[in-house]
């Protein structure tokens, strides 16, 4: 998923696409485990996945943050 297409989605459609995400790879890892996948690259495609949602996510509590802190 590339990052232009992650910043357009929601906050309820990150979370929820997170969880996908994270059920995929955890997929993916006991199929490797127990024969080899055809391409393992697949899991580094997953993992940096997880890691621009849950990025992202950050991102935008951080700034939901400095938005109250300047309000006040």
């Amino acid at each position: 998923m590339k990052n232009s297409e992650i910043v357009e989605l929601s906050k309820e459609d990150l979370a929820a696409r997170l969880v996908e995400e994270k059920t995929a790879l955890n997929k993916l890892k006991f199929a490797h485990a127990v024969s080899a996948i055809e391409n393992p690259n697949v899991l580094k495609a997953a993992r940096k996945s997880i890691a621009r949602i849950s990025t992202e996510i950050t991102k935008r509590k951080n700034a939901e943050k400095s938005e109250t802190a300047s309000e006040a």
